[in-house]
């Protein structure tokens, strides 16, 4: 009876282990595409608007530069995404006379967005720029501005019970899909429509991520039948991005193409690729960063960014803002366009994204 009980304690632990084992592998994890839905929607099923469509008459900006309006930008993370969109919103705020009185970086930490949100108050703006990190608490802090009259313009995420036209001007977004479709197209193209890919997707409730990450693998499975998603393996610490690589190549050493989420993951991807000795493995990110930049034009493992147009999105982020201020109807959903980049082209479509040159290192590289 004992060596029973022995063994039913094994099987139960040995099912506890198997349960717990894609969580220490990187959260495993096999999703249908059934009803995935090949477009970038809002996070409440919008239409996009595309951002030309946002415009203010000159009329309306005489109205603005003579009121002496001030804006604010809270943001999540700093990153040259973010300095770009930061860039693109001051340049506009500052052409329609609006005063930007504060710019502040939350570090990733929903406590510390909400502390920002609470400070810059003090400030009176009459608009504030954010992305919003944690739906719940940044709800909580925004609706304090809200009830001063302060306009709200959102980058990507909806704060919970926000309504449209009553508490936010409007959000501005990439569009998502054609970024995953762009990210699985390169994928393709390096693989020749055929081989082994393993697809890191954000193991968290984001938005932005999901609908990304959801994209890539939707149409690696519609248009590539000949590539073989070996695994997917989830991430939400950025910096984890080695270790979860080494573990892939560990697991599937007939991987010949990893996608990692965004741009500092890919980073932690490069060197755990580079770590293990495994050049013929090429890696596919979005968004844009110096290292990986240095690593694609030096014909290393990094072999295509995608990235969208973030001065072009701060440009827009503000316009709504100054549109909002004036009790001018404002779209719910704007999207900015993908671009995809390669070592060929990243002199002009870097300058195009960031609205900045090259880094001189990454060119001289070249």
């Amino acid at each position: 009876m004992k060596s029973l009980k022995n063994i039913h304690l094994l099987l139960v632990l040995c099912l506890f282990v198997l349960l717990l084992a894609p969580v220490f592998a990187g959260g495993e994890q096999e999703e249908s595409m059934e009803n995935f839905v090949y477009k970038t929607v809002g996070p409440q099923g919008e239409v996009p608007t595309n951002y030309d469509d946002v415009y203010i008459s000159g009329t309306d900006k005489e109205v603005i530069r003579n009121n002496g309006f001030k804006a604010a930008i809270l943001m999540h993370t700093s990153s040259d995404w973010t300095n770009a969109v930061i860039s693109g919103a001051k340049d506009m705020f500052t052409s329609l006379g609006i005063e930007v009185v504060a710019v502040t970086d939350a570090e990733f930490d929903p406590n510390k967005q909400r502390t920002d949100i609470e400070t810059t108050l003090a400030l009176d703006p009459d608009i504030i720029v954010t992305l919003v990190l944690d739906p719940v608490s940044g709800s909580v802090a925004l609706k304090q501005a809200i009830d001063k009259g302060v306009k709200i313009v959102l980058i990507s995420n909806l704060p919970s019970d926000f309504v449209h036209g009553q508490d936010y001007a409007g959000i501005v977004t990439d569009d998502l899909f054609q970024m995953g479709k762009a990210t699985a197209e390169m994928i393709g193209d390096f693989l020749g429509g055929k081989g082994n890919v393993a697809l890191m997707f954000h193991d968290a409730s984001y938005y932005v991520t999901n609908q990304r990450d959801k994209a890539v693998e939707a149409i690696l499975k519609r248009d590539y039948p000949d590539i073989n998603i070996v695994t997917k393996k989830g991430i939400a610490n950025p910096s984890d991005g080695d270790v979860l690589a080494s573990a892939i190549i560990t697991q599937h050493p007939e991987v010949n193409a990893i996608y990692a989420p965004w741009d500092t993951i890919a980073e932690g991807v490069v060197a755990g690729v580079r770590a293990a000795g495994r050049d013929d493995i090429g890696v596919f990110t979005m968004d844009l960063g110096a290292n990986n930049a240095m690593d694609l034009v030096k014909k290393g493992n990094m072999q295509g960014m995608v990235a969208d147009l973030p001065y072009v999105l701060g440009e827009t982020l503000a316009k709504m803002g100054a549109l909002s201020i004036l009790g001018k109807e404002t779209p719910a959903f704007v999207t900015v366009p993908a671009i995809k980049v390669n070592r060929n082209n990243i002199v002009t479509q870097w300058e195009r994204s960031l609205n900045r040159p090259l880094p001189p290192d990454v060119k001289d590289a070249m």
